[in-house]
């Protein structure tokens, strides 16, 4: 039987190669993650929070993320929307202040697109 998306090596691939169905899910594991690690923030030293962020959100976002080349800018800005919840986390900013300089005190670089390539 047809399948609409597989997944191998914990990238799921569309029956179209849109990748829409990877950046949902990924999207949609580092959302739950980032749920937990707020209940322990105040916990937590800033660099510690950092730390755990990296290793448990940051890291799944960045997992084969060359597949991710010359994908829509829509589904790039869903992944961005995850290195900005991180950020604000960490900084414990509320969402309508600026978010580039907290990701430059971070060293973070935004999402683009640029041609068929994806920079970080």
């Amino acid at each position: 039987m047809p399948v609409s998306s597989v997944r191998d090596f914990g990238v799921h691939i569309d029956s179209d190669v849109s990748l829409q169905t990877h950046v949902t899910a990924t999207v949609r594991s580092c959302f739950a993650a980032l749920r937990q690690i707020r209940n322990v923030r105040r916990c937590l030293p800033q660099h510690a929070l950092l730390a755990l962020t990296r290793g448990l959100v940051v890291s799944k976002v960045n997992y084969c993320c060359s597949v991710l080349a010359g994908v829509s800018g829509h589904l790039l800005d869903k992944l961005q929307s995850i290195l900005n919840a991180v950020a604000r986390l960490v900084f414990s900013a509320r969402r309508s202040e600026r978010i580039t300089p907290l990701l430059c005190d971070i060293h973070w670089f935004q999402v683009k697109v640029t041609g068929n390539v994806t920079v970080r």
